[in-house]
C-alpha cells in the first residue's frame, strides 16, 4: 500500500509545472552593447549635422535612433551607458525643438531627462550634472514660453 501511495504521489508531482527559469537579463547580451554604441554614434552624427545647420538630416537620424532608445530602455534594468545614450538623444531632440520655437515639445524631451536622472541610483557627479542640465533646459523653455 505504501508503494502505491508513493507511486501516486510521484506521478502527481511529475504532472506539475516545470520549474520557472528567470529570463536572462537582456542588458548582458552582446547585441545590447552594440545597440548602445549604435545609438551613441547616431546621436553624435546628428549633433554634428545640427551644429552645421542641417536640421533635416539631423532629424532623420534622431527619428532613426528613437526605436533603438526605446528598445534599450525597455529592459528591466537598463545600463548606465544605455541611459546616457538615450538621454543624449532626447537632449539633442529637445535642443532642436527649442531652436524651432516648439517650446512645449522641447520641454517634454527635457522633462524625460529630468525624470530619468532624478530617479537614477546610485547618483554620481555625472548623473547630477545631467539632472542639472535637464532642469536648466526646462527653465529655458519656461522662460521662452513667457516671452
Amino acid at each position: 500500500m505504501k508503494r502505491v501511495v508513493a507511486l501516486a504521489a510521484l506521478c502527481l508531482a511529475a504532472c506539475g509545472p516545470a520549474p520557472v527559469q528567470p529570463p536572462a537579463d537582456p542588458a548582458t547580451d552582446a547585441s545590447y552593447a552594440q545597440s548602445v554604441q549604435q545609438l551613441a554614434a547616431l546621436t553624435r552624427k546628428a549633433e554634428g549635422l545640427f551644429q552645421k545647420g542641417n536640421q533635416d538630416a539631423a532629424s532623420d537620424l534622431i527619428l532613426k535612433g528613437e526605436p533603438v532608445a526605446t528598445r534599450l530602455l525597455a529592459t528591466p534594468r537598463p545600463t548606465l551607458e544605455a541611459m546616457q545614450a538615450a538621454s543624449d538623444l532626447d537632449q539633442l531632440y529637445g535642443q532642436m525643438l527649442l531652436s524651432n520655437r516648439n517650446y512645449g515639445w522641447a520641454r517634454l524631451q527635457f522633462q524625460k531627462n529630468e525624470a530619468r536622472w532624478k530617479n537614477w541610483r546610485p547618483q554620481t557627479p555625472e548623473t547630477a550634472e545631467r539632472l542639472h542640465a535637464a532642469e536648466a533646459a526646462i527653465a529655458e523653455c519656461d522662460r521662452k514660453m513667457t516671452e
